[in-house]
């Protein structure tokens, strides 16, 4: 046999050596979202991947005191989405430790247990702020599935040199595809526009046409249908959340000592917020040798 005659067949060999070199350095397919595992997950960017959590760290809806108006709000128009009505993106923002990522969490597992029998449970995948700009492939995972989903960030805001915040604009309303109709997107933050003060006075005082240049950035917040505020609670609305967890977790304390040592609690760390009152609580049940469970 010439060498003319065997080239094509040292040519294959060639081709399908590189093939399958090609093929043991290539990322590993990325995994198909099976939603059924569990009823939340955790968004990883790294490898495009929904991670189930067995367990969600969350609170009883009952629990959470002095949010009366925005729980309902929160409430109804999650119960719209799970029975495939038209519903809201939401921005909880406002003041800190008032119970805001608790209240998603909460209103989410409630809604699970009130659906109709045999409807699908609703979702709650959670994305982490620093991940934003993989939204667009989260989307396209979940736009083919049959459950509904909530994605939820918790704690979302944007630097001045940040560029993210166009991924989030792009999926909540805008783009070819939009959002699915299975999915809406709900955020919790503690500013009202996403963006720092200074951030949006500078461009204002820096550019030819202010309000032109900051409008792209500003507008990110009304592509939210629903703003829900979270102010500072009164001293009554503080002690109503104690009242609420000692009820609950059954404490064995006597009211006029529970209200002395929770002001002074909440005065040392000077604020009240539903963090501090849910901080409170567990220092005054392992002071008295009780489990939290119930």
């Amino acid at each position: 046999m010439t060498s003319t005659e065997t080239a094509p067949d040292q040519t294959l060999a060639t081709l399908l050596r590189i093939a399958d070199a090609l093929e043991r350095i290539a990322p590993p397919r990325r995994k198909a979202a099976d939603l059924k595992a569990a009823d939340a997950f955790v968004w990883q960017a790294t490898g495009s991947e929904l991670v189930p959590v067995p367990k969600v760290n969350r609170v009883a809806l009952s629990l959470l005191r002095g949010v009366d108006r925005v729980r309902d709000t929160l409430a109804e128009n999650t119960e719209r989405f799970a029975k495939g009505l038209p519903a809201n993106n939401v921005l909880l923002w406002g003041a800190r430790g008032m119970g805001k990522s608790s209240l998603v969490k909460a209103v989410h597992a409630d809604t699970n247990l009130h659906l109709a029998q045999g409807a699908l449970p609703l979702k709650l995948i959670e994305i982490h702020r620093e991940d934003i700009e993989s939204l667009p492939a989260l989307m396209s995972q979940l736009r083919s599935d049959p459950h509904r989903a909530i994605v939820f960030c918790d704690d979302l805001s944007f630097d001045s040199d940040d560029t993210s915040y166009k991924s989030l604009k792009a999926v909540l309303d805008g783009g070819v595809e939009g959002r699915p109709d299975n999915v809406v997107f709900y955020a919790t933050s503690n500013r009202r526009h996403l963006l720092p003060r200074d951030m949006m006075d500078n461009e204002r005082s820096t550019s030819i046409n202010p309000g032109e240049a900051i409008e792209e950035k500003v507008s990110l917040s009304d592509r939210f249908g629903l703003w829900l505020g979270f102010h500072k609670c009164s001293q009554d609305e503080y002690l109503e959340m104690i009242n609420g967890y000692v009820g609950h977790f059954g404490l064995p304390i006597a009211p006029e000592e529970l209200r002395r040592d929770a002001l002074e609690w909440a005065t040392t760390r000077g604020s009240r917020s539903g963090r501090t009152a849910w901080q409170y609580i567990q220092d005054l049940a392992g002071r008295l040798g009780k489990r939290l469970e119930g």
